[in-house]
């Protein structure tokens, strides 16, 4: 098993990749790390160019079986529509996994047909009890373990996973996944309350919405100026009602080392 890692958004540090070399050496995985995951410009791992490029390079490389984004952050947007544009052939044999910013690339991809999955990536390993969650990426990754995954996914409708902001930023362009049909699951890190709600305004009143949707962790809600007065799943179950859309509960994903790895499409199991 052969994972390319690259890093499509922000850079990581050589001690990040350090730490993850050991943990895929014992799970038995090759772990081919793109330089360009150090590059710098700014904000992000490299220039647009620079990213995309990486990014195609280990689509392209036959003997790479998981293509892995080492962080989120943001920029990943900034290049999905060109790579669909521009994507190798062999890219279709490739399986790739990330979450948070790495959603514009899960989406854009799943929708040209390569297989995603929302899931840990290697900068999580900086996270208490970080490992955790590395060593659950790779079990995926590796023997296909179903203990890593989300332990409640549908068994009758395919399943998506992506933050709310960054799904609610694909709303109306070419990026947007197709939730017709699909159970939903959403996570939220540090957004105030009445930004989430906004945008769980916009998602709910789209033409096209998800058969089901259920609610992941939404973490380090900061403070606002005056109380929200209502709980995040209250809220989350509000606007399910309003759209006519089921409520299926919990979910087991987030900005944590719980995060658990949601494969898009239908599980069979």
């Amino acid at each position: 098993m052969r994972i390319a890692m690259v890093a499509p958004s922000c850079p990581v540090s050589e001690a990040v990749v350090a730490r993850v070399h050991e943990r895929a050496a014992l799970a038995g995985a090759e772990l081919m790390v793109h330089p360009q995951v150090h590059a710098c410009e700014g904000h992000f791992a490299g220039s647009d160019a620079v990213r995309l490029a990486a990014l195609k390079e280990v689509l392209a490389d036959e003997s790479v079986d998981w293509v892995w984004c080492a962080r989120g952050g943001y920029g990943s947007n900034r290049i999905a529509a060109a790579l669909v544009r521009e994507l190798p052939a062999r890219a279709l044999g490739k399986r790739v996994m990330g979450y948070s910013d790495a959603g514009f690339l899960l989406s854009a991809l799943h929708k040209a047909g390569l297989e995603v999955a929302h899931g840990p990536m290697p900068a999580d390993v900086t996270r208490e009890g970080g490992e955790a969650a590395i060593d659950r990426a790779l079990a995926w990754m590796v023997r296909g373990d179903e203990a890593a995954l989300e332990p409640e996914l549908s068994p009758d409708r395919p399943s998506l996973a992506f933050n709310l902001e960054v799904l609610v930023s694909m709303l109306g362009t070419p990026l947007m996944p197709d939730l017709e049909g699909a159970e939903l699951l959403i996570e939220e890190v540090a957004e105030y309350q009445y930004a989430s709600d906004r945008a769980l305004f916009a998602l709910t009143n789209q033409a096209v919405r998800p058969a089901s949707l259920r609610m992941g962790r939404f973490s380090a809600v900061p403070d606002n100026d005056r109380p929200f007065g209502e709980e995040a799943e209250a809220m989350v179950r509000r606007w399910c009602d309003a759209a006519g859309i089921a409520w299926r509960g919990r979910a087991d994903i987030g900005h944590d080392a719980q995060n658990r790895v949601v494969p898009f499409g239908a599980i069979n199991h």
